[in-house]
C-alpha cells in the first residue's frame, strides 16, 4: 500500500504524529475496509434490529409503552451527544486505541443488555451501548481514510457506505428473524463474539494515528456533551411530552445555549475539539448541510412508511423488511460506484443528482399512497429513494474528509456524525408532528392522512439539500497540514 507518510510530512515534527505503515502491512488497506466496516455494520444494525424487537419486550419485561421507547431513546441520546467527544479522544489518546475500547465497550454493554432482568437494567445498558458506538462511528472513517491515498479513497468510502446500507436493510429482516426464531435477547448476544474478537484484530493489523493536539479540550467536551443531549433530548421527547412543556422548553433551550457557548469557547481554547475555521472551508459545510437535509427526510419517512407497512397494510415486521428492501440495500451496490466516480468527476454531480432523485421518489409516495395501494404502487418509489440516496451517501464522506487538512479528518468526521444523528431526530421530530396534526392511528385512512404529508414535507427538505449540493466546489483540494503550536 501506498504509504501516507509523505503526504503528512508536515505534522512528522509532531510526536503524536501519524506513524508509518508497520514492516510487512501491504495488505492494512484491505484489513483497515475489513475491520472498520465490520464495526459500522454491527454499531449500524443494532439500533434497528432493537426497533423490530421491541413489542416483545414489552411483553417479556411487563413495561409500559411510554418506558419502552427509551430503550431507543437512551442509546440515541448517549450516541449523539458523545460524538464528538469519542472523535476528540481517539486524537488524543490514538485513533485505533480508542476505537477498539469503544467496540469492547459495545460488546460487553450488548451481554448487559441479554441479561438485563428489567427494563431499568436494559435502559442501562443501552447508555453503556451508546458510550461504546460514539467512537466507533466517526473514527471508522477516519481509520478508513488513514489506508488509503486521497486518490483511492472513494471506492473504499463507497463500500463503508454501501455496507451501513447492508446493515440498515438487514436490521428488520435480522431482527425479525432472531426475534421469531429465537428470543429478542438475541438482537444483542449476536453483537458479543463479533466485538471481542473485533477489538484485538483492531489493534492487531490497523496502524495507530493520532491528531495535533496533545491536550484535551475539556470544557469544549462538557459543554457540547451537555448541549447535545439537551438538544437531542427535546427533539425525541417533544412530540410526546409537548412542545411547550417545560420539560422540553428547557432541556432544548438549555442545549441550544450549551452548543453556543461550546463555539464561543471554541474560538478561544488553544486546543479546540472542533476548529471553528473549518466551517469557512466550502466543501466542509456543503457536506455537513447535504447531511442534515439527507437523515432528516430518509429517517423521518421511513420511520412512518415501515409502519405503514405493519399497521395498516397488515404486514410483519420481516415482511415490512422486505419489502422496504428495494430502498435500503440499494446503497451496497451502488454506493462504491459513486464513491469511484467521486474521485473522477467530483462529489457536487452525484450529491445533487442524488437528493434530486430521492426527491422524485419521495413525491411519487407521498402523492399517490393510499391504504390500499398495491405493492407495485409503492416499489417505484422506493427504488428511485434507494437509488437516489446511494449516489450521496459516499460523495458527502469524500467530499468531507477531502476538504479538510489531514490531521482534522478526526474532528470533521465527529461533526459530521453528530449533525447527521441531530438531522436524523430532528426529521422524524417533525414528521411526527405533521402527521399527529393531520392524521392519527385510528383508522388506515386517518394513518395516510397524516403519513402523506410528513412524506412531502421530507421530500422539500431533501429537495433543499440537492439546492445546497450545487454550492459545492467541483473539485476538492484539501488546505494544507498545519501543525498546531505548543
Amino acid at each position: 500500500m501506498p504509504s501516507a507518510a509523505p503526504r503528512l510530512g508536515t505534522m512528522t515534527t509532531h510526536p503524536h504524529a501519524i506513524h508509518p505503515p508497520k514492516p510487512g502491512s501491504k495488505n492494512a488497506h484491505i484489513w483497515a475496509l475489513v475491520i472498520t466496516g465490520l464495526a459500522l455494520f454491527m454499531v449500524v444494525l443494532d439500533n434497528l434490529v432493537v426497533t423490530t424487537a421491541l413489542p416483545s419486550i414489552r411483553v417479556d419485561l411487563g413495561t409500559s409503552v411510554t418506558t419502552l421507547g427509551w430503550v431507543v431513546n437512551a442509546y440515541t441520546l448517549a450516541f449523539a451527544a458523545l460524538l464528538l467527544t469519542g472523535a476528540a479522544l481517539g486524537d488524543r489518546f490514538g485513533r485505533r486505541r480508542v476505537f477498539a475500547i469503544g467496540i469492547t465497550i459495545f460488546a460487553v454493554a450488548s451481554a448487559g443488555c441479554a441479561l438485563a432482568p428489567d427494563i431499568n437494567w436494559l435502559i442501562f445498558f443501552r447508555v453503556m451501548q451508546g458510550l461504546g458506538a460514539a467512537p466507533v462511528m466517526p473514527l471508522s472513517l477516519t481509520l478508513l481514510a488513514d489506508a488509503f491515498p486521497p486518490g483511492k479513497r472513494g471506492l473504499a468510502i463507497g463500500i463503508w457506505s454501501g455496507i451501513s446500507g447492508l446493515a440498515v436493510a438487514a436490521g428488520p429482516l435480522v431482527g425479525g428473524a432472531l426475534v421469531d426464531g429465537l428470543s429478542w435477547h438475541w438482537i444483542f448476544w449476536i453483537n458479543v463474539p463479533i466485538g471481542l474478537i473485533l477489538a484485538p484484530i483492531a489493534l492487531w493489523k490497523l496502524r495507530e494515528s493520532y491528531g495535533p493536539d496533545r491536550h484535551l479540550d475539556l470544557g469544549g467536551l462538557v459543554l457540547i456533551a451537555i448541549g447535545l443531549f439537551g438538544l437531542v433530548y427535546g427533539i425525541v421527547r417533544g412530540n410526546e411530552a409537548g412542545w411547550s412543556s417545560p420539560q422540553i422548553l428547557t432541556t432544548f433551550v438549555g442545549g441550544v445555549v450549551f452548543i453556543a457557548l461550546f463555539l464561543f469557547w471554541e474560538t478561544r481554547a488553544k486546543f479546540p475539539m472542533l476548529p471553528l475555521r473549518l466551517f469557512r472551508i466550502r466543501g466542509f459545510a456543503v457536506a455537513n448541510s447535504v447531511s442534515v437535509c439527507l437523515y432528516f427526510g430518509m429517517f423521518g419517512s421511513v420511520f412512518f412508511l415501515a409502519q405503514f407497512l405493519q399497521t395498516v397494510q397488515g404486514d410483519s415486521a420481516f415482511q415490512a423488511g422486505l419489502k422496504i428492501l428495494p430502498w435500503t440495500i440499494m446503497p451496497m451496490f451502488i454506493a462504491p460506484l459513486a464513491g469511484a466516480f467521486s474521485d473522477r468527476i467530483g462529489s457536487r454531480p452525484l450529491m445533487a443528482s442524488g437528493l434530486f432523485i430521492m426527491t422524485i421518489g419521495f413525491l411519487w409516495m407521498g402523492l399517490t399512497i393510499t391504504p390500499d395501494i398495491s405493492y407495485g404502487g409503492l416499489a417505484g418509489g422506493f427504488l428511485l429513494a434507494g437509488f437516489g440516496m446511494a449516489l450521496v451517501f459516499a460523495p458527502v464522506s469524500n467530499m468531507l474528509i477531502g476538504s479538510v487538512p489531514e490531521q482534522d479528518i478526526g474532528k470533521a468526521s465527529g461533526a459530521n456524525n453528530t449533525v447527521r444523528e441531530v438531522g436524523g431526530a430532528l426529521g422524524i421530530a417533525v414528521m411526527t408532528a405533521i402527521f399527529t396534526g393531520a392524521g392519527s392511528y385510528s383508522s388506515g385512512q386517518a394513518f395516510v392522512d397524516g403519513l402523506n404529508p410528513a412524506v412531502l414535507v421530507g421530500a422539500g427538505v431533501l429537495f433543499l439539500g440537492g439546492l445546497i449540493a450545487l454550492l459545492a466546489p467541483k473539485s476538492i483540494k484539501a488546505p494544507p497540514s498545519v501543525v498546531a503550536a505548543h
